[in-house]
């Protein structure tokens, strides 16, 4: 597949490609025709990746050695009216089917910063993506919306964006925006088919991210994706990092533990 990030790309151009391809890139300019936004209104959400905290629960981390994802959380939902509406705070979750490094725990991340949340251009980016989807699908039932604004560095000379590898969430849809890259290689995006992990996603996805603010979606129950490792483009004692933001979509309520005799399983 050939990434064409020339804007002019409408809506409906855009849930066509993700209704025939399970994928789909959206140049920066037309993320910001969608969110109705300048992209100077875009780049004004970047100062809130500087207030990520680090992430308590990596499993491939040394004890002791640097913590190389930052990040934050939050849950809402996007009602079918289109308007997205906040959620008590909550634990993320994975089942381990999606997540054999991280699944299977509850994870209660710090809450996303309230100006952030509360931002009209973020609220509108996040409802643009969810009409997308729907205009994709047909449907327009609730979905419930989880945000994890990411911080990966080279702190210790190598960042996983998706240490877990090629994976899906879980969901019915993901957004990855990529928010900026700075003193970095590495980070390219992998879109497999999910019903044959080998194969790249027909007719083939395989890029790496440079632009600020583009947004690649996913057809979570077609694809797999991942983010290769990121390392220092210059000399290891300077550090790097890779900012994202990903979105999930998820039609059946947020992914919960099932409690038996009273324990989470």
């Amino acid at each position: 597949m050939e990434i064409d990030l020339a804007p002019g790309s409408d809506a409906a151009a855009i849930a066509a490609r993700l209704a025939s391809q399970g994928c789909a890139v959206v140049a920066p300019e037309d993320l910001a025709t969608l969110a109705n936004a300048e992209p100077d209104a875009l780049s004004e959400l970047e100062a809130f990746w500087n207030d990520l905290v680090p992430d308590a629960y990596l499993k491939d981390v040394p004890e002791g050695a640097p913590i190389y994802r930052l990040r934050r959380h939050g849950s809402f939902v996007l009602g079918g009216d289109g308007v997205l509406r906040d959620h008590p705070h909550r634990p993320h979750w994975q089942p381990t089917t999606y997540n054999a490094l991280h699944g299977g725990m509850l994870r209660p991340f710090e809450a996303l910063d309230p100006l952030f949340s509360s931002n009209s251009t973020f609220r509108t980016i996040v409802e643009a993506l969810g009409e997308l989807h729907r205009k994709a699908t047909g449907g327009r039932s609730e979905l419930f919306v989880e945000v994890h604004p990411f911080r990966i560095t080279t702190a210790g000379g190598v960042g996983r964006p998706t240490p877990e590898g090629a994976h899906r969430d879980g969901v019915d849809f993901v957004a990855v925006i990529l928010i900026s890259r700075e003193g970095i290689v590495g980070g390219e995006t992998r879109i497999f088919a999910a019903d044959s992990p080998g194969k790249l996603c027909a007719p083939g996805v395989r890029f790496t991210l440079t632009t600020p603010w583009t947004a690649v979606l996913l057809d979570d129950d077609r694809v797999i994706h991942e983010s290769t490792p990121i390392q220092p483009a210059l000399p290891r004692e300077a550090e790097g990092h890779r900012d994202t933001l990903v979105i999930t979509y998820r039609r059946d309520g947020f992914q919960e533990p099932a409690v038996v005799a009273g324990r989470a399983q």
